[in-house]
């Protein structure tokens, strides 16, 4: 078993994958603060729930957007399954090329959402992540990034909407019945769900403007079918992208 580490910085997403195939997925919540012993034991004791044993993991590939954690995740890996994972980031085989100013500063994980949807669904495309940040990103018809958009989250604006006002509570996330509020809580879902997917099309519509051409759009991340189910565009869900790109990374490099 290969096992990938999203290390986001709302969550930490583990998968399996046997004979390329994704055998479970398990989240557990991200602390910087956190040691390797930690960590080690917090991960072994999730992936015994899974069926997972040690003695099955033969390799690790980590995506991380949170710097700190990358040495501490390493080690915890290491001292549970005695594998050396590999770190994306510089110097690692993504089959992709990266048309930005300075290519070592694309994200983790929008380089991993990027190749998975490259060799499973093709280009070009448009990729949406939504997860702390929301993230937009296109591919060429070569199969190349050529740049992306990072707008604030979801739960960012939600959570700004309910700290910076005096009378405004905190809300779970779901769609109000209508987008005409009645009531403080139906006010602020419409805003929150509508106004997200209201952006995301008109983001997808500058995108196709600017690419030329209509493109087809792929998205992932924990809020996306949530927001982007009230989207009129047409969207393929895929909540596992970052997760099969570290599948696809770690075959490419292992």
């Amino acid at each position: 078993m290969i096992l990938a580490i999203d290390i986001g910085n709302t969550n930490i997403v583990l998968g399996g994958f046997q004979d390329n195939t994704l055998a479970f997925v398990a989240r557990i919540a991200t602390n910087s603060s956190k040691t390797e012993d930690e960590y080690a034991t917090k991960i072994g004791s999730i992936l015994r729930l899974h069926g997972v044993e040690k003695t099955i993991v033969k390799g690790a590939i980590i995506a991380s957007v949170v710097p700190p954690l990358n040495t501490v995740m390493k080690r915890a890996i290491k001292m549970v399954y005695g594998v050396e994972a590999l770190l994306v980031g510089p110097g690692i085989k993504t089959g992709i090329n990266i048309h930005c100013d300075n290519p070592a500063s694309v994200g983790a994980d929008l380089i991993c959402a990027c190749v998975a949807t490259h060799h499973i669904y093709g280009s070009p495309s448009l990729i949406i992540d939504m997860g702390t940040a929301t993230k937009i990103m296109l591919m060429d018809q070569n199969g190349a990034f050529c740049g992306a958009s990072i707008i604030p989250g979801v739960n960012i604006g939600l959570k700004a909407l309910s700290s910076g006002t005096a009378q405004l509570p905190q809300i779970s996330l779901e769609a109000p019945k209508s987008v005409v509020g009645k009531n403080t809580i139906d006010c602020m879902r419409s805003g929150v769900v509508f106004g997200n997917a209201s952006m995301i099309d008109g983001m997808i519509d500058r995108y196709n403007e600017a690419f030329g051409e209509p493109l087809k759009v792929y998205a992932t991340g924990g809020l996306a079918s949530t927001i982007l189910t009230h989207c009129k565009h047409e969207i393929t869900l895929d909540n596992d992208l970052v997760l099969m790109g570290l599948n696809i990374l770690y075959k490419k490099n292992a």
